[in-house]
């Protein structure tokens, strides 16, 4: 047997046996960790994702979680549009080459980046001197999270979050946040901030890429995570 299988059966046995005295959104956080570092086979992930979907469900609506109206959502920037949001009619959307369980190795750019005012890259809005909140799109659970981030990681996101929305079945992520306000197992609202907009990633640190969120909305169809594009939908999305 190799290493990789024999950590990944391992770490399955540690889910279902340790972690499962807590919640479903901290198992989730350590099996999207392995996932993102390459520690675990799809076959099992999956698995694992659609035990873990309806447990995550429950445990929302166990703790006070309101599913999201249809068109409720929320622009995720506070103080920009969508104006703000890179390429041309959503054109920086390119799914080409992604898969969510190829982890921080992955291809193409299912996603969108929203940029902020930030000529000096200071993670700082020029124009107010302060930092731009980061709120959450829908109502929804937060699953995983990385809040600890330095220059140097090979960490592709920086400090991200992840917040599974029941109304869709589907997972937000937000990446290269500058500070994680919330933490796996938090139960958030649309609108409510949740992190503050920064530089941290592999490549968003570097001088050449401009302050911007990076929003990417995976719909979760037994078990497997797969982009959307919600161009649309953040163009009707309310602003704060």
């Amino acid at each position: 047997m190799t290493i990789k299988p024999l950590i990944s059966i391992l770490f399955l046995a540690a889910l279902n046996n340790v972690f499962g005295q807590s919640n479903p959104c901290e198992e989730f956080n350590a099996l999207n960790t392995m996932v993102r570092d390459g520690l675990i086979s799809r076959e099992e992930a999956i698995i694992k994702i659609k035990s873990l979907i309806p447990e995550t469900k429950d445990y929302f609506v166990k703790n006070g979680g309101v599913e999201s109206a249809a068109e409720g959502w929320i622009f995720p920037l506070e103080g920009y549009t969508a104006s703000s949001i890179g390429g041309k009619n959503g054109s920086g959307y390119n799914p080409q080459g992604y898969d969510y369980f190829d982890g921080n190795r992955h291809g193409g750019h299912p996603a969108h980046d929203i940029f902020i005012i930030d000529r000096d890259q200071d993670d700082l809005d020029d124009y107010t001197g302060q930092p731009v909140n980061i709120l959450s799109v829908t109502n929804g659970v937060v699953i995983a999270c990385e809040p600890d981030w330095e220059a140097g990681s090979d960490l592709r996101g920086g400090k991200y979050i992840y917040i599974f929305d029941p109304s869709t079945n589907g997972i937000l992520y937000y990446a290269h946040n500058r500070k994680i306000l919330v933490k796996p197992g938090d139960i958030v609202t649309a609108g409510q901030v949740i992190a503050e907009c920064g530089r941290t990633g592999l490549n968003a640190y570097k001088k050449r890429s401009p302050t911007h969120l990076h929003l990417m909305y995976l719909k979760v169809e037994e078990g497997y995570p797969k982009p959307e594009d919600i161009y649309r939908k953040l163009l009707k999305a309310s602003l704060k």
